[in-house]
Formats: C-alpha cells, structure tokens, sequence
C-alpha cells in the first residue's frame, strides 16, 4: 500500500477526531437538554468514524500501531487535520456554524469516497455517509433558526460565519497525496467538491438571512503547513492526558 494512501487516511481521521473532541466539550454544557444529547450524539459518530479511518491507516502503515496509538501517541505536528476544525468552541453559535460548514464538505466528500476504487475506504465511507448527511441536516436547520431568530442569535451566527469563512478554502486545496489518490480513483479531488458545497452553503445561508463574506476562501493554514498551533497543541493535552500520564494502562 502506497505513503499516499496511508496519508489520506490520516487526514480522514484526524479531521473526525479533533471535531469529535471539540464537540463532546459540550456535553453537560449545552444551551438545552436536547442540543446536549444531540451533540455528544455527533461526537460520538465522528468518533466511531476515526476509529475506521485511523485503524485502517494503522494497517496500512503496517508497523504494528492501532487506532489507538495513532490517535492518542502523536505529537500536534503529525496531526493532518483542517485548521478550522480545532478552533476553539467560543459559543453555541460559533459551533454549529463551523459543525455546517464541514458537515457541507463532509457529506459530498464521504458521497464520494463511497464510489473509491479501494473497497474498504468505500466500505467506510458508505456507513459513514449516513451519519454525515444527518449532521447536515441537523446543523444547517440550526443555522436557519439561529439566523433568522432574534436579533440576538442572527448577530451571533454572522459573527461566527465572518469568523470561520477565511478558513474554508483549506478544504478544497490539492497536493501530490490528492493527485495521486484521484489518479488511482480511490478518493476525490479536493476542488471537484467544491460546487456542490457551494450551492448547499448558500442556500442555506440565504434562507437563514446571513451574508455570505465577500472575501474569496483563503487558506490559513493547516495540514500540509506547520502544525505547532495554541489550540490543537492545549487540546491534545486534555484529549491525551489519561495516555501520556499512564502508557499502555490496562483495566
């Protein structure tokens, strides 16, 4: 099995892994009841998917590391996840803009990846798909009401959207592990993804009465550049803590 391949995965899983972590910080903090059950809900399905993507990546990687090790024993310069992703929660809004803005990405990618050349990432993709579309569901209906609600919850998810839109292009960019993952049909190019994310965003944002930026997606920074970030190094501290304090503790 290819470098190229290995490396996509961990991309895949890095993205579910640190997005899963940023949500399940709301549990038991949630605005209400049902919002806290619905997200550790999402939490939880994006953790199930790291596990599929990061344990394959470990057996393609072939030197003998699971899921685990790869999840819990890398350093924050080894993750390959999209910066947007392990920005910090700030408020409810902010969250479900950001969880709409991937779940967009996420649903055509996963789409996608279900019609891989290589059968077990579109095994993966085929189950992981489901809960993806679901999300969407979920998050842009919050971003409509959130949006076209008070005039409170309508300044807080613009705010929001100003803040995460700069980040978005990251999505759509292409390397040699792109390429070379597309050439194979194994994965989809990052930037064929892109229109229809596009559509799904503004319509949805239209219909929640917030403007869409000006500003064409800019790129600020992530998995293939320096990985030495405040938020994702503070928050693999609290997500591997138990690992480092106690390796390889059994009970």
């Amino acid at each position: 099995m290819s470098a190229a391949l290995f490396e996509m995965l961990l991309r895949l899983g890095d993205n579910t892994l640190v997005l899963g972590h940023r949500v399940s910080e709301w549990c038991g903090k949630a605005p209400v009841l049902e919002e806290d059950i619905a997200l550790a809900n999402t939490a939880l399905d994006l953790i199930g998917q790291t596990q599929m993507w990061l344990g394959y990546a470990a057996e393609v990687e072939g030197k003998g590391r699971s899921a685990d090790d790869l999840a819990m024993r890398r350093d924050v310069w080894d993750f390959r996840n999209i910066l947007m992703l392990e920005r910090p929660n700030l408020d409810f809004g902010h969250t479900m803009m950001r969880q709409f803005l991937f779940d967009a990405f996420h649903r055509a990618q996963l789409a996608a990846l279900a019609q891989s050349s290589n059968p077990r990432v579109a095994e993966i993709a085929a189950k992981a798909v489901k809960e993806a579309t679901y999300h969407l569901d979920r998050s842009a209906e919050t971003v409509v009401a959130l949006g076209d609600g008070t005039e409170v919850s309508h300044a807080k998810m613009q705010t929001a959207l100003d803040l995460l839109w700069p980040y978005v292009g990251e999505m759509f960019e292409s390397d040699d592990v792109d390429a070379q993952m597309a050439a194979e049909g194994i994965a989809p190019d990052p930037d064929g993804l892109r229109a229809a994310w596009e559509a799904t965003v503004r319509d949805t944002l239209s219909e929640a009465t917030l403007t869409v930026p000006q500003d064409n997606f800019a790129h600020k920074g992530g998995r293939t550049g320096a990985r030495h970030t405040e938020h994702l190094g503070h928050m693999l501290t609290q997500m591997q803590w138990l690992q480092r304090a106690y390796p390889d503790a059994t009970w």
